[in-house]
């Protein structure tokens, strides 16, 4: 194969940087690589990709040395314009992509700009590449999450570019539109000869479908190395704060020497003499008082057409104190409309929803805040100050309640942000950002708690401290609920996991009634954790549902050093 991305020497800071983002980093690519990148938040990974379409240096000024060539093409010495007919990059924040108010036209847009007699037969063919042809005519707010993800990956395929970058392509789709973006990145690759680049956190996807893995460290390249040997390097991944698939997790955990599987086959193939521990049944507790209640509730809102479109049919539903609820479901769903109900920030069509035994349509919002605190998807919505401080302390200090800022430095200590208490919020990492959103969550001291996906766009071992955090405010809160769709936090957090599909409650029970009902699955797009679905093909039967209890009840003394099928 023919190298056609060389990244030699360069190094990168921004304005007002006390350091370089990059550091004398060098990279060869080839044609024809699906190539994942990791890294810690804040390592350098995406800076890394806009030098390859000449954001850097053109559009983010720095200073910068070095070269980067694509195709051929010293990227300093050629406008973004030029570069992005070679290089395709759809962004984190992939919403911002588009711009036009109809799919095909936005499919259409850049070949239109560029002057191609064929545009709209590029769009739509863009369009067919990721599954979207029958929507064309769709307004863009008709769409799922899910499918203006794949809309923005279809406004960068119009220009047929040699080169597709994707940064988190699935941080914040269900897991049905994830393993979906997934597979038209293989067929781009294999079928089409596109190099794929993909900025990732998740290491199971990183292994069904990379080729090579670049592991980023504070600006430099750490290694780049065929996707196997890569994964299999858990004391280096662990060291930067990522975690390898679960199989790869559970059998270094088991003392496997030789390479470790890294895909649920070749865990199979090792683990397949493995006995499991019986499990000992916990018994429920005994159920506490209601405290919110849906009866028969339809919520609707008006389109831009002045039409409604029903969100939520007919829900019934009782949550108890004590409940730690996973709301999942695929995109579009209606998680997010059901816990804004709570709120009271918008009202049922049909129906009461009661909380504390109040319906929320005869009490404003502001009452209500006083017991259910919102925790926005983006944590940036939920900061008005000029720092993390004066932002946690907003609310209380608004309210007049007495010794407030010994309650501000409590929470700054509890949610580890008292190094950064002069800090903008807007300014922080992923993580960082939110740690705050939860502490300022938590200083209004509510009854119930509702955080919409929690763990979205953060790297592995932030998500994991998140769900630490979590599981600490069980005892702070009478109830949480969690839109998210992590299947691994809903496994950890959750002693109740409610299902929702197309705006209906179709399933409401614990983990086992849930995963172990394959119907159920399909339907609402979800898949299992990865360590869930190795125990089920290794015919346990009660499955384990993280890599702890798969630890604690597997009972084989010996594995085959590390040989497998």
């Amino acid at each position: 194969m023919t190298a056609h991305i060389e990244i030699k020497n360069v190094t990168f800071q921004y304005p007002g940087a006390e350091q370089p983002v990059l550091n004398n980093v060098n990279l060869s690519m080839e044609k024809g690589d699906f190539i994942a990148i990791l890294g810690g938040n804040g390592s350098g990974k995406s800076t890394l990709c806009k030098l390859l379409n000449g954001l850097i240096p053109h559009y983010y000024v720095g200073d910068f040395s070095g070269e980067v060539t694509v195709n051929g093409y010293n990227t300093y010495e050629h406008k973004v314009a030029d570069l992005s007919k070679h290089v395709g990059y759809v962004y984190q924040d992939f919403e911002n992509q588009i711009v036009s108010p109809r799919v095909l036209e936005d499919a259409s847009f850049a070949p239109l700009h560029y002057g191609f007699a064929d545009f709209h037969e590029r769009g739509l063919k863009a369009l067919k590449l990721v599954g979207l042809e029958e929507q064309q005519d769709a307004f863009i707010w008709q769409l799922s999450g899910g499918q203006k993800h794949l809309l923005a990956l279809a406004s960068v395929l119009s220009l047929n570019p040699d080169i597709i970058i994707m940064d988190e392509p699935v941080a914040q789709l269900d897991p049905h539109h994830a393993k979906d973006i997934y597979d038209i990145l293989t067929e781009l690759n294999q079928v089409h000869g596109k190099t794929i680049i993909v900025i990732e956190h998740h290491t199971e996807f990183v292994a069904s479908y990379a080729k090579k893995v670049v592991l980023m460290e504070q600006g430099n390249i750490h290694f780049s190395l065929p996707v196997a040997e890569a994964l299999n390097q858990v004391d280096t991944l662990h060291r930067h704060h990522i975690y390898p698939p679960q199989v790869t997790q559970a059998a270094r955990e088991k003392g496997v020497e030789g390479r470790l599987p890294i895909t649920l086959e070749e865990g199979y193939s090792l683990f397949s003499n493995a006995e499991p521990k019986e499990v000992t049944d916990i018994p429920f507790g005994e159920q506490k008082e209601a405290i919110v209640s849906f009866e028969n509730v339809n919520f609707a809102y008006k389109t831009i057409t002045r039409e409604k479109r029903q969100v939520l049919h007919e829900i019934d539903c009782t949550i108890h104190e004590g409940d730690y609820i996973a709301l999942v479901g695929n995109n579009g769903a209606g998680k997010s409309s059901f816990m804004r109900l709570m709120t009271g920030l918008v009202k049922a069509s049909v129906g009461e929803v009661l909380v504390d035994g109040e319906n929320t349509k005869d009490v404003p919002p502001e009452y209500l805040a006083e017991k259910v605190t919102y925790i926005h998807q983006n944590p940036d919505q939920m900061f008005i100050e000029d720092c993390v401080e004066k932002d946690v302390a907003f609310f209380m200090k608004s309210r007049k309640i007495k010794d407030y800022q010994s309650k501000v430095e409590t929470l700054l200590e509890q949610f580890e942000l008292t190094d950064l208490a002069d800090r903008d919020s807007r300014l922080l990492s992923g993580g960082q950002q939110r740690r705050a959103s939860l502490a300022i969550g938590v200083g209004m001291n509510p009854e119930i708690m509702l955080l919409d996906e929690p763990t979205a766009n953060l790297d592995i071992a932030t998500r994991k401290h998140i769900t630490r955090i979590l599981d600490g405010l069980k005892n702070q809160l009478k109830t949480v609920v969690i839109a998210t769709h992590d299947m691994q936090l809903a496994c950890e957090f959750a002693n109740r996991i409610i299902v929702m599909h197309e705006g209906r409650m179709i399933h409401d029970g614990d983990r086992a009634s849930v995963f172990q009902n394959y119907r159920l699955l399909e339907k609402a797009g979800l898949v299992p954790p990865q360590i869930f679905s190795l125990t089920k093909s290794l015919g346990w039967k009660e499955p384990a549902y993280t890599v702890n209890e798969f630890i604690e009840r597997y009972q084989r003394e010996e594995v085959d050093n590390g040989v497998y099928a």
